[in-house]
């Protein structure tokens, strides 16, 4: 409890309650994603990432056809050793789960240490 309340006064925020966790998470990766640690890691994350995600996204499209192309977010937490972990999307749709499902497989670059938890938190935005 004492980890959701620090994560929202960081992200100057009331207290995560288990509706808003998700929109906590988000908050607190898109503020590490600013930090000066943020840039470094984006462009190795998405170095590694762009293709095998563009590849899972159309692979996801084409299992749920018709596919609900509606945007969606996705929110992690990177391990130190690269490992996703907390794999959660909204809106939850087939193509988002299913994309969620590969990301979950997926081996990352390591991520650069913080200073108040042991994982490194992502989020990513998704637009068709």
């Amino acid at each position: 409890m004492l980890t959701i309340i620090a994560i929202a006064l960081l992200a100057g925020a009331q207290p995560a309650t288990s509706t808003d966790t998700f929109i906590a998470r988000v908050q607190r990766a898109k503020m590490i994603e600013a930090s000066s640690t943020g840039p470094a890691y984006q462009k190795q994350f998405w170095a590694k990432t762009g293709n095998p995600m563009t590849d899972a996204l159309k692979a996801c499209l084409t299992s749920n056809a018709p596919a609900d192309k509606s945007p969606f977010t996705l929110v992690a937490d990177i391990s130190p050793d690269g490992h996703p972990l907390n794999v959660e999307v909204r809106a939850p749709t087939p193509v988002a789960k299913c994309l969620a499902g590969q990301f979950s497989a997926w081996t990352f670059p390591a991520p650069p240490k913080l200073p108040d938890t042991v994982n490194y938190p992502i989020e990513i935005d998704v637009s068709m």
